[in-house]
Formats: structure tokens, sequence, C-alpha cells
């Protein structure tokens, strides 16, 4: 399997994990290491292990998860580590999903996962759908 391929299966099996509620999955899918970050939608940035995976719980405790997509998933490799950008559909909408992973030993493992509110939808940043004018 090449390296893009386990990235995007890591990137899967978080959103497998997600998508079933399932806290001990989500915890493998995250590094064992402390410097981990999380920023979920409208929360401020959560850091270190224990608290990311205690945020996750919380999340599938409050209320079933109900369906979540993975959609266009992208993989970037830069040695040891690799990020995925994509889209994130909700029943209540669509997020733009940044997700972060180090290679540790043979696998990859998540450190950092970040989604917030887009207005564009999936697929090539071209189009209709592709903001237009300055955005910074």
């Amino acid at each position: 399997m090449s390296d893009t391929d386990s990235v995007l299966f890591a990137n899967e099996a978080f959103y497998r994990a997600f998508a079933d509620g399932d806290a001990e999955a989500m915890g493998q899918v995250w590094s064992g290491r402390d410097d981990v970050t999380c920023l979920h939608p409208g929360w401020g940035p959560i850091f270190g292990r224990a608290e990311v995976i205690a945020s996750w719980s919380a999340i599938f405790a409050s209320a079933p998860v109900n369906g979540i997509d993975c959609l266009d998933p992208r993989a970037r490799i830069h040695g040891d580590v690799a990020y995925v950008v994509c889209f994130e559909q909700l029943p209540g909408g669509r997020l733009a999903a940044t997700n972060l992973f180090a290679r540790e030993g043979t696998v990859w493992k998540m450190i950092l996962h970040q989604a917030g509110p887009t207005a564009q939808g999936a697929g090539p940043a071209s189009g209709p759908d592709r903001p237009t004018g300055s955005v910074h």
C-alpha cells in the first residue's frame, strides 16, 4: 500500500469511528502522544490526548451522530507528516476539514483535526462554488 493510500485509510478510519460514535475506535485513530490538538466547529482549541478523547466521548454521549460523510479527501505527504483536506457532509450542512497525521512506526496516527463552516462545496476549487475576490 502506498503512503498516500495509508494516509487515506487512516482518514477513513477516523470518519468511520465518528459515524459510528465509537469512542474506543476514535481513541485508536489518534496518536498516543500528548501533543495532539482538536478544533471542533464552534469550540476553542483542545490540547492534549486525554482532553481530545474526552471531547469525542462527550460528543458521542450528547446525541447520536446520525450520519457524516467524508467527501473529496486529498492527501499530501511531507516526510513523516501528512495531511488530508476534505469536506464533512453532516445532516445540518457541510464543513471543510483538515486532518493532520504523523507516521508512528508503520501506521499513520491523527495529531490534529480541525473543521469549520465553508461556503464551497466538495469538488475542484473552480467553477460556480469557488469564492471570488480577495479572501484575506
